[in-house]
């Protein structure tokens, strides 16, 4: 009994460790249990000395043989051109630009680079552009050296072509563009007659008949200047414009006197040949509800005419079209009388009581005459300190004159009763009261409406 136990204890741990041998074997070649019997056969025929088995290398070719299929399909899936067999080309190279690389894989040409290109720009053409560098071949034959010296012999560009040599010309523009300009002063302020300057807010109109082209408005009257493009097409343009502006004063009939505030304007590079300014009566006014300060509108106007500067380089003959703008203000009439005038009457009214003076009271008709000739002349330098310095009499400057002879009048009836023998005194006493205020009246009269 104990050696039958002993043997079946010996069966059972052969038939274990020989199945723990089996499974180490099935998990670690990739073989299944189920393939045991083969296994087994195979050992049959016998195994090397190191246990190893001969055909276990032919069950593991298959094995390789597929994971290679699958890496191949996997490898074809993701690159169709290998798959074919294509041979895949070499990278081109990164200085080529954007398009060999476009090319190299098949696909659009990439957008254009920032980088700046040869190709000429959209800028119109100018005369300048083409102008040819003149000659001696481009003077009359019959002319002296002293009028070629006086046209110009510069190496300056001109034009060949067209009735202007100046290298601004534009013959080739097709004949010029005829600009209707309306202008609307919408406010004036910080007028100085002192230096004739203005502050003037404005629009400005240009309607043409064709394009225009390129047009660069200037003021040639004005500083600081402000310009608003509200509108810019080819036949018309709209723009606010602000600037200071300068305007000559005219003060001959002064306090009455009238002032022109006039703006004017032109194109800064585009003469007779290419643009034209014509008034648009309709369109030239002021803002509803414009005042100035002191001053009463007396009219607008507007016109445009051909100017020419003296030549400013050689073969410069091209006329350029101005536009002028003339505002017209007037004084008060009641403030000027009141301010200048009347002044002036009661100096002269003042001195003339001292007539009624007896000569005997020499003191106080002397009192009556001398304040004031000395009053009359701190009011004219109060008159003058307001207004620019004129090489011509102002109406005022004339009606001071005549206040300074009425006063030296009355002094001189004075001082003529020192000199004049006491038994003709009363006589001249009577004379002068009799015919100085007349005389006076008269002067007065006369300066006042020269």
């Amino acid at each position: 009994m104990q050696v039958l136990s002993v043997a079946i204890a010996l069966v059972l741990g052969v038939v274990i460790v020989a199945g723990k041998v089996s499974a180490q074997s099935g998990r670690g070649k990739g073989v299944t249990l189920a393939q045991g019997p083969q296994e087994s056969s195979v050992n049959a025929k016998g195994e090397d000395k190191a246990g190893a088995k001969p055909d276990a290398p032919k069950a593991e070719a298959p094995a390789k043989a597929e994971k290679s299929a699958k890496d191949g399909a996997k490898k074809g899936a993701a690159d169709p051109k290998e798959k074919a067999g294509a041979v895949k080309e070499p990278p081109a190279p990164k200085d080529d630009g954007a398009k060999s690389d476009a090319k190299a894989s098949g696909g659009a040409e990439p957008p254009p680079s920032d980088k700046p290109s040869d190709k000429p720009s959209d800028k119109p053409e100018e005369g300048i552009d083409y102008a040819t560098v003149q000659t001696d071949d481009d003077f009359p034959k019959d002319i002296s050296e002293e009028e070629k010296a006086a046209i110009g012999t510069g190496n300056v560009p001109i034009h060949r072509e067209g009735p202007f040599r100046s290298p601004f010309a534009h013959p080739k523009f097709g004949g010029p563009a005829t600009a209707k300009v309306g202008l609307v002063l919408a406010t004036v302020r910080e007028y100085d007659i002192q230096h004739g300057s203005f502050q003037a807010d404005f629009f400005v109109s240009l309607t043409s008949d064709k394009p225009m082209g390129v047009v660069t408005l200037t003021f040639p009257n004005a500083t600081e200047i402000n310009q608003t493009v509200l509108a810019d097409t080819p036949t018309f343009r709209l723009l606010r414009c602000g600037a200071k502006f300068e305007s000559p004063v005219d003060l001959r009939r002064y306090p009455f006197d009238t002032q022109d505030l006039v703006i004017e304007m032109e194109d800064q590079r585009a003469g007779v040949d290419q643009l034209i300014f014509e008034p648009h009566k309709e369109r030239t006014s002021l803002d509803e509800g414009f005042e100035l300060p002191g001053w009463s509108v007396a009219g607008i106007g507007a016109r445009a005419y051909k100017h020419r500067y003296p030549p400013r380089f050689d073969r410069d003959d091209l006329y350029v079209s101005r536009y002028k703008f003339t505002l017209s203000i007037d004084r008060f009439v009641t403030s000027a009388a009141f301010s200048v005038f009347v002044p002036a009457y009661i100096i002269v009214l003042i001195s003339l009581f001292g007539l009624w003076v007896p000569p005997q009271e020499l003191e106080v008709r002397s009192n009556a005459g001398a304040p004031m000739l000395a009053a009359a002349v701190f009011f004219h330098y109060s008159l003058t300190q307001a207004l620019p310095a004129t090489g011509y009499l102002t109406r005022a400057d004339k009606l001071m004159l005549g206040v300074y002879v009425a006063l030296l009048l009355n002094m001189a009836t004075t001082w003529f009763f020192m000199i004049v023998k006491e038994d003709d005194v009363d006589r001249w006493f009577r004379i002068f009261r009799a015919w100085v205020p007349p005389i006076t009246a008269g002067l007065m009269a006369l300066v006042s409406i020269l």
